[in-house]
């Protein structure tokens, strides 16, 4: 299906790096689940919803105004990325983590410290899991730099640099949430590419591909074709045609010291002279003149 070409994003995931990052991001899916269900002691559910192109811009504004933003360093990988958990994921998390039922009545507010200690146990596991998953794509080693409720006021890049924004669902018991996770489009890129590139040819790849081509090359020099000896064609107005009568002569606009051509499908590839061997005609290959010189 067509879509509307967006100038302010001259570059865009490909459906290869969509299929490459989808690969790695399930893993995390499966790397959070497992990390939410032993921590909260409860039976966790988390898939991946999209994976999506957007400006930081356009992903601070989908987020809600009081949020846990987490920042880390994606070193060696240049730029930073964002680990984003809804508060009400977060409250429910720490009720579970402290012997509450993670009931859906829970206060919007900033943490204290120990909650803080408690909840960056968590988003550490999450990061681990990451940096596992991402590592078949590029090996990153995730430090928290920051944490932050008000998107607006997390400095992870500028608001027009160009981030890969994952949109993770989470189901806890019966409540159902969104988790985000961004990272640098730019630092991506190019492990990106790498992934996508033809994988090298090793040595017996090169040998059989070589022994098909000779083998091809072969049955082809064995199909039999038609040939065909012909004179060079001659002129005729249509009244000379309908003239003709048997004992007519015909001048020819073959010369009679020219060869006859040799010819395949109406491409001439060689030159004869004509002959006779036994009671059959036979031709006789010649050079041709501009081969003489």
């Amino acid at each position: 299906m067509p879509v509307d070409y967006d100038f302010r994003r001259p570059i865009q995931l490909s459906r290869e790096h969509q299929r490459v990052l989808t690969v790695a991001l399930d893993g995390f899916a499966r790397q959070a689940t497992t990390i939410f269900t032993s921590t909260l002691r409860t039976i966790c559910q988390v898939t991946v919803q999209s994976i999506d192109q957007r400006s930081y811009a356009e992903y601070v504004e989908s987020l809600d105004q009081m949020t846990y933003l987490t920042s880390f360093s994606t070193e060696p990988m240049p730029g930073q990325g964002v680990l984003e958990l809804p508060l009400p994921v977060v409250m429910s998390s720490l009720d579970h983590m402290l012997g509450g039922p993670g009931s859906t009545d829970q206060p919007r507010r900033a943490l204290s410290d120990i909650e803080e200690t408690v909840i960056g146990g968590l988003v550490s596991r999450l990061l681990e899991g990451l940096r596992y998953s991402l590592s078949e794509l590029v090996t990153i080693e995730p430090v928290i730099t920051d944490v932050e409720y008000s998107p607006q006021f997390a400095q992870v890049a500028g608001s027009g640099d160009v981030m890969v924004v994952v949109a993770l669902e989470t189901k806890t018991d019966k409540l159902t949430h969104r988790i985000t996770v961004c990272l640098p489009f730019n630092g991506l890129l190019p492990h990106l590419n790498v992934a996508v590139a033809p994988a090298p040819v090793s040595n017996r790849e090169r040998t059989q591909r070589a022994q098909a081509a000779q083998l091809m090359d072969q049955q082809f020099r064995e199909v039999p074709v038609d040939v065909t000896v012909r004179l060079r064609e001659t002129r005729l107005d249509p009244g000379a045609i309908a003239g003709l009568r048997p004992g007519d002569v015909l001048r020819l606009g073959h010369p009679a010291s020219a060869p006859l051509d040799i010819t395949v499908d109406g491409t001439v590839f060689a030159h004869a002279s004509a002959g006779t061997r036994g009671t059959r005609l036979a031709a006789l290959i010649v050079a041709t003149p501009q081969e003489n010189k």
